[in-house]
């Protein structure tokens, strides 16, 4: 049975989180939206667990590991399927201060897809079940899991929630795109309708939330328990303050431009104290500025990911207002 002092976000509360997204949501970002954007619960990238003889897992992303971010929960995301390596790594990262664990079964891309890990594991349920029972006891806090809608069937994950309810998992994350679709085409929100009909647990709807109409439709059409907003926050991190009615629903193009420059500005002086050396800042801030240019967030950005001297980078910045 779910416990709501378990829970990673305020009972009663319609939690705002920020998506676990790779090569994104490192500890500088999510410091930042912390400070300035105030998510009610932020994810690490995953954490690939090892199966060799050594650590379970990185030391770069032992540096990643913690119960909250800034006072906001922050919860750790593991990606494997080797139950002792996997059940190895859950105690590491508590060992480290993890409070609340989510296990990553959506990745649609590399070794994670050719492996029996990620989305792929949703095609093998007497594998994950096995997972999931051997972690449950070894978690303190709370344990969800991060799905997509299937391998290739979306209707693979609805017939999957009584598993999870039986392997005691505390809320599921819908992501309402089959692993096969990757990124392609529109998040089918009937889905993640039909998970929620379907389970007691909490539901988080996330796929497709790139602004505050996004939002309320999706909430409205699901009933989810919260929503998850990826690729949407990183290029208008004001979403969160959107949806919450503090900040406008869409902002004035002067506005926005200074919304941008001075967002990434902040992200930079950050990514400059993170990582070593112009050419690694500078290729990822370009990983943020693509995801504004695909969802065109504001006029420019071209530009932007065009600079190959980080001082050309920071100057077209300060130009955007």
């Amino acid at each position: 049975m779910t416990l709501a002092s378990q829970l990673p976000w305020t009972p009663g509360s319609f939690p705002l989180m920020l998506a676990p997204m790779q090569g994104l949501t490192n500890r500088a970002l999510r410091g930042l939206f912390v400070e300035r954007y105030r998510p009610d619960v932020v994810f690490t990238e995953y954490v690939l667990v090892k199966t060799d003889r050594g650590e379970p897992i990185s030391r770069s992303d032992r540096q990643e590991v913690g119960a909250a971010e800034g006072g906001v929960p922050l919860i750790v995301q593991l990606i494997g399927g080797d139950p002792e390596a996997m059940l190895a790594a859950a105690r590491a990262v508590q060992e480290l201060g993890a409070a609340h664990l989510n296990i990553n079964l959506g990745c649609p891309y590399g070794r994670m897809a050719r492996k029996v890990a990620g989305g792929t594991l949703l095609g093998e349920p007497e594998q994950l079940a096995t997972l999931l029972k051997l972690l449950r006891p070894a978690i303190r806090g709370s344990f969800s899991v991060k799905a997509r809608s299937g391998v290739d069937d979306p209707g693979q994950l609805p017939r999957l929630v009584e598993l999870f309810e039986e392997c005691g998992v505390d809320f599921l994350i819908v992501h309402p795109r089959t692993v096969r679709q990757r990124y392609n085409g529109p998040a089918d929100h009937r889905v993640t309708a039909e998970v929620v009909r379907r389970t007691r647990l909490p539901v988080i709807a996330n796929g497709d939330i790139f602004t505050e109409e996004d939002g309320r439709r999706v909430r409205a059409q699901t009933g989810a328990a919260g929503l998850m907003l990826g690729r949407g926050a990183i290029a208008d991190p004001f979403l969160f303050r959107r949806l919450r009615s503090d900040y406008p629903a869409v902002s004035h193009p002067e506005l926005k431009a200074a919304e941008v420059r001075d967002y990434l500005l902040a992200l930079l002086a950050r990514y400059e104290e993170l990582f070593c050396g112009e050419q690694q800042v500078l290729y990822k801030m370009k990983e943020v500025v693509s995801q504004m240019q695909a969802l065109e967030a504001i006029e420019g950005t071209h530009r932007l990911l065009r600079c190959r001297k980080l001082a050309h980078f920071t100057g077209l910045l300060r130009d955007l207002a």
